[in-house]
């Protein structure tokens, strides 16, 4: 099991934020952290979820490009920081 950070694009529109949560508890899970910033080109969101595995963070992003109001969905695994030597 990993984290996984989503990018998450909208238009800026009141109901985006908790439609996107609302992916999350659908399927029982609450993101580690979430950042959300509102500026010219719309809403931007940026989450973090661990004891997820690959193949359901790319359900976790399908999904979340299915909310009415989402333009772009991207997702990663979250690296690690480097060890100090």
């Amino acid at each position: 099991m990993s984290t996984f950070c989503f990018s998450v694009e909208s238009d800026s529109v009141p109901s985006t934020l908790p439609r996107v949560l609302e992916v999350f508890a659908m399927h029982d899970l609450v993101p580690d952290a979430c950042y959300c910033v509102c500026g010219a080109s719309g809403l931007s969101m940026d989450l973090q979820l661990s004891g997820i595995d690959a193949a359901a963070a790319a359900l976790l992003a399908k999904r979340l490009g299915r909310v009415v109001t989402v333009t772009s969905v991207l997702f990663s695994p979250k690296c690690g920081r480097a060890a100090a030597a």
